[in-house]
């Protein structure tokens, strides 16, 4: 039998007439409008069906042909003509309304609709002059797509109008509202597919709508795209009950309305009057907001659209049913070697009439093209889509007026973050339009709880007398959801603004799939000249490894730096100042960069505080140097080094030890405040040069190197140098439990008793004395065993130590 087949004749399938391009009878003749919105629909499914599909022959000017086909069939059409069906109404909207809109496709390979739609706009010929509005412009719009030297199926940082690949599902309603907070003209239109909806960030995503705020923010117009099949199975939303689904949504607090596509006559009227509905609500939302003093929260509107998975596509291939099933989720026609399917292909392209879309030179006709925006209001030029165009630099104060005084190195305690703490706030407070502090309900927790005094902690749900900083209209992003934070503030970001996430370092692994996608965001978007560099994502990782000995092992895990360390040189920094004056210095020169992922790490607990903020400085401009003041002058017998704050205390600690017990060995203190600077120059733009790096570590003395994490993460950064064979290293060895602060160093072999060991069974002149010096270290490691488990807490000499020289 011919593979194509009427999608009348098959038995079940949803009635519709034949092909994708009859006008429906409502839109004749009153609305031309609508007209115009299926010529424009039709246009972007046959674009976007020979992305997919065609090398050659792209105005199907002859048959087509074995050879017109590319070798590798790669893309998802399933999603594509729901996303051409949105967006094509949204233009409609922008218009007749001069909306200020964008739009997100979550389906995770939507890109074939989201870049016919650029390019119908323009917009595409604009930022790319190969792909003209013509013929030829058509072919290469073709023969790039999924192609090797062209763009990716997704709407990638390549894709005009996209801040949202759909790399990884479950985000785009989070991103969404982080581009509407604090742009209070602008209004995100978000697809959501009914598979994404499954993810566990998605679910918790629809609760957002207690944290807009309509008087300052813009809006979230959620659209659920109910297309009822995944990779191999339907969706689970689309196999309940209206009633049920409309309950679950109600009860998240939204206002859910229908367009059921099922009806091919009447589907353009029904999109086009709940889309009027939902931008009419918003628009009374935020009227009533902006000109009284209510405050309450909205219902705000979404829209369900129903409508067949594989829309306007083959009904049934080779006697399987294809659209409204599974089968249509990637290449619904992909054996072209089998008989009828090239005449199937053929059928289904023709189906859209490509004649009546385009003229004699392949340009879209004038009357389609009518129906596009003008300028930014395109979707696909809007600037907060290319949100580094709309950024503005922080007015940021001085951090010298919140250092720590320092008279000498440990003589002064503090804890750093709250030090941190202090410099935020003033940065909300000079900067209450653009810049947010995100945290999953740690921010007091951090020692962020200064920037309280400046703002409050943002909801718009029932607040109680006793509820604590709490308001609409605060800066303070909080709920108990990483997935929800991180892609809030990566929205926040990619649109134009600033903000700062503080999280517990074990549990960032939450989101570091989101971090990873960002990452590759990022350094694609450095390669586009177009794309103008966004705000960085900054970082704060607390309540650490070496001080979650309360919690246990379970909060017990600084891994994240091996994952970011193995992201792109151009994107990802790694900081681990040693105190409060270098975590200041770190945090300014974070804020002040651009197009970057920086992740700091600091402790939170009291601590001995080392540099002046001159010092401090200096220290952090070198990203690693030598500590004079610890050090002997010289050729030192052996280097001890640091990275991280409770390793630098535990270092110093046993630098003393050794100057007690073999007055003359010659040590060096190497502290490191950047991690990238251990790498070669040639593999990370922060890396050491040879000569600087042996400057810092000798070319053959031994290294007793005490590091915040897993202690393989520093060999692999200095592998190929001169001394790598005499680092030794000391970190994290993935032993933990709930004990003393101390404790938790010894079990891994961080503490001073343990590098003190290392370091005189490493340097060849003690050899005769080492037995006896490791034999007293032994004695104080099982004077401290036995105490704690006495006593409950650590040996007065550790809690009460302090640097002398």
């Amino acid at each position: 039998m011919n593979a194509f087949t009427s999608r009348n004749d098959v038995p079940g399938s949803i009635a519709m007439p034949d092909g994708p391009s009859q006008v429906p009878s409502d839109v004749e003749p009153a609305r031309p409008d609508l007209r115009a919105v299926d010529r424009w629909w039709r246009a972007a499914n046959y674009l976007s069906v020979g992305q997919i599909y065609l090398l050659d022959n792209p105005l199907l000017e002859r048959p087509i042909w074995r050879d017109d086909i590319k070798p590798r069939l790669l893309g998802h059409w399933g999603t594509t003509p729901g996303l051409n069906f949105v967006y094509a109404h949204l233009n409609r909207v922008i218009r007749q309304r001069d909306a200020n809109l964008i739009f997100m496709a979550g389906p995770g390979h939507g890109g074939p609709a989201v870049v016919a739609n650029a390019w119908l706009e323009g917009t595409y010929s604009e930022i790319y002059p190969a792909v003209t509005q013509d013929a030829q412009g058509v072919r290469r719009l073709f023969r790039q797509f999924s192609f090797p030297g062209g763009i990716p199926s997704h709407a990638s940082p390549d894709t005009p109008g996209s801040i949202h690949e759909g790399g990884e599902l479950g985000y785009a309603l989070s991103h969404a509202f982080g581009a509407a907070f604090d742009n209070p003209d602008l209004v995100v239109a978000c697809v959501v597919g009914d598979g994404e909806a499954e993810t566990g960030p998605l679910a918790t995503a629809w609760h957002s709508n207690k944290f807009l705020d309509p008087s300052r923010d813009g809006a979230v117009l959620p659209i659920l795209h109910l297309n009822g099949y995944k990779i191999a199975g339907p969706t689970v939303l689309s196999r309940i009950p209206r009633e049920e689904l409309t309950q679950l949504f109600r009860g998240y607090g939204w206002e859910p309305m229908y367009v059921d596509a099922g009806d091919r006559a009447g589907m353009h009227s029904q999109m086009a009057a709940v889309l009027d509905q939902a931008m009419d609500m918003i628009r009374q939302f935020q009227q009533r907001a902006r000109g009284t003093s209510d405050r309450a929260r909205p219902h705000w509107p979404m829209i369900v659209l129903v409508s067949p998975k594989g829309w306007t596509g083959p009904a049934t291939v080779d006697g399987l049913r294809v659209e409204d099933s599974w089968r249509s989720h990637q290449v619904p026609l992909s054996d072209f070697d089998a008989p009828g399917h090239l005449e199937c292909l053929d059928a289904w392209m023709r189906s859209y009439r490509p004649e009546e879309l385009f003229d004699g030179t392949g340009r879209p006709g004038a009357d389609l093209l009518a129906l596009a925006p003008q300028g930014g209001r395109r979707m696909s030029a809007n600037p907060h889509a290319n949100g580094g165009r709309l950024l503005r630099a922080l007015d940021l104060p001085d951090v010298r007026d919140h250092a720590v005084a320092v008279d000498r190195p440990g003589s002064v305690t503090a804890e750093a973050t709250r030090v941190q703490g202090g410099f935020i706030r003033e940065v909300v407070r000079r900067n209450m339009d653009c810049f947010r502090v995100f945290s999953p309900d740690e921010t007091a927790s951090n020692r962020w709880g200064a920037v309280l005094e400046v703002t409050d902690r943002c909801f718009m749900g029932r607040i109680e007398p006793t509820d604590d900083h709490l308001s609409p209209s605060g800066r303070v992003m909080e709920v108990l959801s990483e997935h929800q934070c991180e892609g809030w503030l990566e929205g926040y970001l990619l649109s134009g603004r600033h903000g700062f996430f503080s999280c517990y370092e074990a549990f960032i692994h939450v989101v570091a799939s989101m971090l990873i996608q960002h990452a590759k965001w990022l350094k694609v978007s450095r390669e586009l000249p177009w794309r103008v560099p966004v705000a960085s994502l900054n970082l704060l990782l607390t309540s650490h490894v070496w001080r979650q000995d309360h919690n246990g092992f379970s909060h017990q895990d600084p891994g994240v730096l091996d994952m970011l360390a193995s992201k792109s040189a151009d994107v990802v920094r790694l900081y681990l100042p040693p105190d409060a004056n270098t975590l200041l210095c770190i945090t300014d020169h974070c804020l002040r960069s651009r197009g970057l992922i920086n992740a700091v790490v600091a402790g939170k607990q009291p601590a001995p505080q080392w540099l002046s903020m001159e010092q401090a400085r200096a220290h952090c401009a070198a990203g690693a140097g030598v500590w004079d003041w610890a050090s002997d002058p010289g050729e030192p017998d052996v280097v001890m080094a640091c990275c991280g704050d409770v390793p630098t205390l535990e270092t110093l600690a046993a630098v003393q030890l050794l100057r007690q017990m073999a007055p003359d060995l010659k040590i060096r203190v190497v502290n490191v405040v950047d991690l990238m600077r251990l790498e070669s120059v040639d593999r990370h733009p922060h890396g050491l040069g040879g000569r600087a790096f042996i400057g810092l570590f000798t070319r053959r003395r031994p290294v007793i190197f005490a590091f915040h994490g897993y202690p393989s993460l520093i060999h692999r950064l200095v592998y190929s140098r001169a001394n790598h064979a005499h680092f030794h290293v000391h970190g994290f060895m993935e032993q933990g439990t709930t004990t003393t602060p101390f404790d938790m160093a010894v079990l891994n072999r961080l503490d001073r008793f343990h590098l003190a060991m290392n370091a005189v069974s490493r340097v060849p002149r003690l050899a005769k004395r080492a037995p006896a010096l490791r034999a007293m270290l032994e004695a104080r490691l099982a004077e401290h065993a036995t105490y704690i488990r006495q006593h409950g807490e650590d040996l007065p000499e550790i809690r009460k130590w302090q640097w002398t020289r």
